[in-house]
């Protein structure tokens, strides 16, 4: 697939994540790769706000947004991850640590994901367009 067909309709595309995750370096490179420039923001820098993981709750569910692998989760106290059983337990923890996302979301107009594979992101952009 050329990089011009991934470029042909313009849209808003964001990438969430942090500078030194190897799956956000990926994703960078695979956009750049296929002309695209997304607005990065750093979660680390910048947090995340209450409204931004509303519109992605609508479009991904929590526990695929909530990343139990990660040294943040690791890091809890156990009784507080016992405690993260539904969206709105996991929204409150994200939005108080927002290390806890799984890393990179992405999006493409209206269009999410979380997670980086070449796949995912070729069908977002085409299902975008």
């Amino acid at each position: 697939m050329s990089a011009h067909a991934l470029t042909a309709q313009p849209q808003t595309v964001r990438l969430y994540g942090i500078t030194n995750c190897d799956q956000v370096r990926a994703a960078r490179a695979w956009l750049k790769a296929h002309g695209r420039e997304p607005e990065f923001i750093d979660l680390k820098k910048s947090g995340l706000d209450a409204a931004t993981l509303d519109r992605w709750l609508t479009h991904l569910p929590w526990d695929a947004l909530l990343n139990r692998r990660g040294l943040t989760w690791r890091q809890l106290d156990p009784n507080l991850r016992a405690q993260i059983v539904d969206q709105a337990s996991a929204s409150e923890i994200m939005l108080a640590q927002p290390l806890l996302i799984k890393r990179p979301v992405l999006e493409v107009g209206e269009k999410m994901s979380v997670g980086f594979s070449e796949p995912l992101y070729r069908n977002l952009f085409l299902e975008a367009a």
